[in-house]
């Protein structure tokens, strides 16, 4: 993985050769010229848009970049706050507006950024990616989600976004209630549903989840994938070949779902959770597992106070659902193309990568021996686990751009018994062919 060093100034003095720059209200005054021959953005707004918590990982590198970008360019950032939900449902439109901010983060896959570069709502990154070097520093399975082809399919293409930290799915477990029921933490499907088993009998829920939000969705996705390989992920995500739902994969992942719920592993309660609640939890001690993904591990390591818990991945899975995270992206609309290139430079940084790091996210251009803490030490561990079996496999709602929630749906009616198992195939199959046939 190659670094870069100083890359914010030689952007601008490469940007003092071709660039004209306009304040974000419009107003196309050519920028100033340095003695150096870079460019003096003093006065220019760069407006930011992203939906990471203030405390998150993310937010505390982000505001770090935005530290950086100030105090080199001497522009001003203007930051809008915004929720995940509120843009995947604007997104089309506000980046296609006079209101898009100057970059943004946004959804990766197929249904979102994807769809939105095949419209040409979202500017192509070819030339950015040339400049800066970004390429260089994304991992295979990182870079997946940055490249679009002209359908808006990912993998292949050109660069339409930017990721600049990972995300995967795994286990949370209770130290403390596994040490009190003398359990080892679970390496095998046996010893964890031997362990779910003894937690049941002792009058507790082992498993929490929410079928309203996207947790039980992913654990679904995961006991396919325990059944996977990769022509399978590919075929399911890339349209690569037709998906059989009846195969072994979804067989074993409703089958296992329906056997969880009959045994009280998990409770019939997770139909009406959102996944703040499924967390809340598992932070409160009041169930011992919990299979969500990294972008809850900061939360974790402050506000379990009252335990000690340890991570893992899921036991006996080569694949894994996971992928970089979401990506910086420029609005067709955007003002400050320039200057939002030069933004996502610097959060590619070492410094800033590093603080993501410590701060409990999963940097994709970090030198690791800059991370000290043992917490983040801890999950870069069991993601490179994932790397090295090549095991990022995307997430279950990406190929269609309505199937988080038709998948939410199904996922509430196997718990409600709407559906049995093949009946739920049946469905989910019906809801996803309605789209993928379209564009296989």
């Amino acid at each position: 993985m190659k670094h870069r060093t100083g890359a914010a100034a030689a952007a601008l003095a490469i940007g003092a050769l071709a660039l004209t720059a306009c304040s974000s209200d419009g107003d196309s005054t050519p920028a100033a010229t340095n003695a150096d021959g870079s460019t003096d953005w003093t006065g220019t707004t760069l407006t930011v848009m992203h939906y990471e918590g203030e405390e998150s990982a993310m937010g505390i590198a982000w505001a770090k970049a935005i530290e950086i970008f100030e105090e080199e360019t001497g522009a001003t950032v203007e930051l809008q706050e915004t929720a995940f939900e509120d843009l995947n449902a604007s997104a089309e439109q506000l980046f296609d507006s006079s209101d898009a901010p100057d970059v943004s983060e946004y959804n990766k896959g197929n249904a979102t950024a994807g769809q939105l570069a095949a419209i040409g709502v979202i500017q192509n990154l070819d030339d950015a990616y040339a400049e800066y070097g970004w390429a260089d520093m994304l991992g295979e399975g990182v870079d997946t989600i940055a490249m679009y082809d002209e359908d808006g399919v990912m993998g292949s293409g050109s660069f339409y976004g930017v990721p600049n930290y990972g995300e995967f799915v795994f286990m949370y477990y209770n130290q403390d209630m596994f040490d009190e029921y003398g359990l080892e933490i679970p390496t095998t499907m046996d010893e964890l549903e031997a362990a779910m088993q003894t937690f049941v009998d002792a009058g507790v829920t082992p498993m929490t989840t929410s079928a309203q939000e996207y947790p039980m969705g992913q654990l679904w996705y995961q006991l396919a994938l325990s059944e996977a390989d990769r022509d399978w992920v590919n075929a399911y995500q890339l349209y690569t070949d037709v998906v059989d739902w009846t195969g072994t994969e979804v067989t074993t992942a409703n089958t296992t779902l329906v056997d969880w719920l009959d045994k009280g592993y998990i409770s019939s309660e997770v139909t009406g959770m959102t996944a703040e609640d499924a967390g809340l939890q598992f932070i409160n001690g009041d169930s011992p597992i919990f299979y969500s993904g990294s972008w809850w591990y900061g939360r974790m390591l402050s506000d379990v106070t009252d335990f000690e818990f340890t991570i893992a991945n899921f036991p006996e899975t080569t694949l894994t659902p996971g992928s970089g995270g979401n990506i910086w992206v420029i609005p067709v609309e955007s003002k400050q193309p320039e200057l939002a290139q030069i933004f996502i430079d610097i959060t590619m940084r070492p410094e800033v990568q590093a603080l993501l790091g410590e701060s409990g996210g999963l940097p994709v251009a970090a030198d690791t021996s800059d991370i000290t803490d043992e917490d983040a030490q801890k999950l870069i561990e069991v993601f490179n686990e994932v790397n090295e079996r090549d095991g990022l496999s995307f997430y279950p709602d990406w190929p269609t751009p309505d199937f988080y929630g038709d998948l939410n749906s199904v996922m509430q009616g196997l718990v409600n018994g709407d559906y049995d198992a093949d009946s739920a195939a049946a469905q989910l199959e019906s809801y996803y062919e309605d789209y993928v046939s379209t564009v296989r």
